[in-house]
Formats: structure tokens, sequence, C-alpha cells
């Protein structure tokens, strides 16, 4: 067992890199799709074209489904947590107009959150350094959004959506690695895209007026962030919950500000200011205190501070 996971440890940066650099640059494809249809319609058409692309795959590989009702509800909880409550807090947020930097840097605050309810109630033991890795990394995404930051376009609806969105996200991937850390990421994704359209058909119906400005932009952002993002992204997230700590695994999530100032770059020319180079450099170095590991050790005093055995897991 030791030996297999340490021939994957490979694996790991790979997961994180694509992990970060399609979270980093969804910002982009989601502000086009909302272009051309409002957010819960936008998010019902995002989810039905995940659900044509997974039953090919379900068809093929056959994968395990839940085997119980209470792990079948885990699995619904967790998704509606994660798409539906995070993805339509956030998607709502962009579609009432609140800053870019605003919402980046109140995202952010997800991986100080995730450490204290890790450390607080899951029996993570993170040492000093890796908290104070937390705080320097969030000290980087501030600066390196800074730029961005309008209070002007801060409104209360956009406040309550952003807060709701994170909310979503830290509720949603800690709930799925307590309550269902071995279901199968591509059973588990077609019933979460089928709970998501059950809660945003009609809600979509409700408060908006579900017209569709057909283009083709509009199906290159959904086609991205269906199978880049809601599909590929997330289980990689998820995966490295399964092998990791949860506040390393988060961390990452400081990375992604810095993946969209480096694709506006290369997309767009925009040169990022002299405050935002600093902040990537001190994000970047927030993020290695938080997730080098000097002793193989320490994970196993955690796991012995835990109540019941735990194992980690995905949305």
């Amino acid at each position: 067992m030791a030996q297999n996971i340490s021939g994957q440890r490979w694996l790991d940066p790979v997961l994180a890199w694509y992990f970060v650099s399609v979270w980093g640059s969804g910002f982009i494809a989601t502000k086009i799709g909302l272009l051309h249809a409002a957010p819960f319609t936008f998010l019902t058409l995002r989810f039905a074209f995940g659900i044509l692309c997974l039953i090919p795959i379900i068809i093929i590989y056959r994968p395990r489904w839940p085997g119980s009702q209470a792990e079948f509800g885990h699995v619904v909880a967790a998704g509606l947590l994660m798409h539906v409550v995070h993805l339509g807090g956030s998607h709502y947020t962009q579609y009432l107009g609140m800053s870019a930097g605003i919402t980046a840097l109140l995202l952010s605050a997800q991986p100080l959150l995730t450490a204290f309810i890790a450390a607080r109630w899951m029996g993570e033991l993170l040492v000093p350094r890796q908290w104070l890795g937390i705080l320097i990394g969030l000290a980087g995404v501030t600066l390196v959004v800074w730029h961005k930051v309008d209070i002007h376009e801060a409104t209360a609806g956009s406040l309550i959506a952003v807060t709701i969105s994170l909310a979503g996200v830290t509720a949603g991937t800690l709930y799925q690695r307590t309550f269902c850390p071995m279901v199968d990421l591509r059973s588990a994704s077609l019933i979460q895209f089928i709970a998501a359209i059950a809660v945003l058909a009609p809600l979509a119906f409700i408060v908006e007026d579900v017209s569709v400005d057909w283009s083709w932009a509009l199906a290159g952002s959904i086609v991205f962030l269906v199978i880049g993002a809601s599909i590929f992204a997330v289980s990689a997230l998820h995966t490295l919950m399964r092998r990791g700590q949860a506040t390393r695994v988060t961390s990452l999530l400081y990375l992604t500000p810095i993946f969209a100032v480096l694709l506006e770059l290369m997309l767009f020319g925009v040169v990022p200011t002299a405050t935002s180079i600093v902040g990537i450099v001190v994000t970047c170095f927030g993020v290695a205190m938080v997730a080098w590991n000097t002793s193989r050790s320490a994970p196993c005093r955690a796991q012995k501070k835990r109540p019941a055995p735990f194992n980690a897991g995905r949305s």
C-alpha cells in the first residue's frame, strides 16, 4: 500500500496544477456565458450538457453507485452545496456586477475558513508554519487583485451572493470528504448534476425570464466549464482531498487569481501592476508554507487525534 501511494505521488502536482489553471480561467468563461444567459438559466444549460457528457461514460465504464440510501443522500447534499449553493452564489455575484477584485478576495477566504473547521472539528493537525502560510497567502491574494477592488460595485445583494458561494464551496468539499469519501466520482457527478438541475431549473423559471442568446461563445463557455471544470477539475480537487490535508489542498485556491492575471496577460495583453507582481510572489510563498510537508509523521499524529476513522473525499 505504501509503495503504491509513493508510486502515484507524481500525480498530485499534475492534478494540482490542472485544477488551479482551469479554476482560474473559469472566471473568464463564466463571465462570457453570463453575457448570453442569466445565472440559473446558464447553470441549468451547463448541467444538462454535463449529463449528456456523463451518460456515455456511465454506460461504458459502469461505475459503482452509492451502496445505500444514506450514501446516496450524502452525495446529493454535497452536490447541492457545491453546484447549486456555490456556483449559484458566485454566478449571481458576477451577474450583479461586483468587481472581480472583491469577489476573488472574499472567495479567497476559503482556505482560512477550511483550516479553522478542519483543525477545530475534523482533527487535522496544523503546525504554526501552516497557519502563517494561510495568512501570508491571503495577504498575497489581496495584493494581486487590489487594482480590481472597487467598493462602489459591492451592493448588498452581491455581498450576500458571494458569502453564500463561499459557504457553499467550503461546506460542499468538506461534507463529501466526511460523509461519502469512497464514492465513485463518475456516478456521483451524474447524480449531483441531476439534483442540481432539479433545483436550478425551477429557480430559473421563477426568478428569470429563461431567455438565452444562443451563440458559439455561449457554447464554448459551457463546454469548457462542464468538461474542464465541473467534471475534471472538481474531480481533481476531491481526489487531492482524499490524498492529503484539506487545508493543504484548499490553499491551492490562492493560486487561481494568479492564473487569471497571467491569462489576461497572454490573451488580452493586460500587464499586471507592480503590486500584483509582488502579490504573486507573496501568495506563492504562503501556499508553499502551507503545502510543504517537512515530516511524514504529522498526518499520522493527526489521525490518532481523530475520534473516529476518517477517509478523505470529493464533490
